[in-house]
């Protein structure tokens, strides 16, 4: 069955191949028909060449039973972009990771839309790193999520400069390791928490569970104003808040 599928896929590539190249010749009076045949053959050999390659994976997974790294596989011909994003034993997803980082007053800092699925244990560094760039120190206490624990982050980030960090989950680490105090280490779980709230609230209220646009460009762009839009009503609150 699988064979005969890509036979007829085959098949239907080299029609709209052809196709391509008959418009390609099309002769017309009007140059708005030239214009929107030479964009349905520039369109006709970029979804070829997207099918070309789902056929490929296809032969290579279903046919010869190799298993094809993620990076190499195509989940949408309208999204080419689109990651596949597995986390832990959940169902699969269809996107691209976010990561957000956000300060005490509730606003956030940084957002990087990443490419693949990278693991969370490689990135936390990356972000207090990033915070380092954007104001020009380390920020003094930082708390994760537990898919970000490591001996190794600890260290790292510690020597960037942040006195105390903070992991959801322990793992094997101990609380003097991470924080000066249980005390710290549980405001700094707390305030983790909290973020999980800003998250909920760019979902519900701005939209950031599903982009409507087409291209990893309007993907980046849908994020970035979601949490441009969050911001401005934080500081908004913030600012009756304190003249009231």
């Amino acid at each position: 069955m699988y064979r005969d599928l890509l036979k007829v896929t085959q098949e239907t590539v080299v029609q709209a191949q052809r196709v391509a190249e008959r418009l390609d010749k099309v002769e017309v009076g009007d140059i708005m028909q030239l214009a929107r045949a030479q964009s349905l053959a520039s369109e006709l050999r970029r979804n070829v060449e997207l099918t070309g390659r789902v056929v490929s994976q296809t032969e290579r997974r279903v046919l010869r039973g190799e298993s094809v790294p993620a990076t190499e596989k195509i989940v949408s011909i309208f999204e080419p972009h689109t990651d596949i994003i597995v986390k832990d034993r959940r169902d699969v997803l269809y996107g691209h990771k976010i990561c957000l980082t956000a300060g005490a007053s509730g606003i956030v800092t940084d957002v990087v839309v990443e490419q693949g699925n990278p693991a969370d244990s490689t990135l936390a560094v990356k972000m207090i790193e990033r915070q380092c760039a954007i104001f020009g120190k380390p920020p003094r206490q930082a708390t994760f999520d537990g898919g970000f624990v490591s001996r190794a982050n600890l260290e790292d980030i510690k020597l960037l400069g942040t006195k105390d960090v903070a992991f959801a989950k322990k793992c094997h680490l101990a609380i003097s390791d991470m924080v000066k105090s249980t005390w710290v280490y549980r405001c700094l779980r707390n305030f983790r928490a909290g973020v999980e709230g800003i998250i909920s609230f760019l979902k519900r209220s701005f939209d950031l569970t599903r982009c409507r646009l087409s291209g990893l460009a309007s993907f980046k762009a849908h994020v970035s104003a979601s949490v441009l839009a969050c911001n401005l009503l934080v500081v908004a609150r913030h600012l009756i808040a304190r003249d009231a």
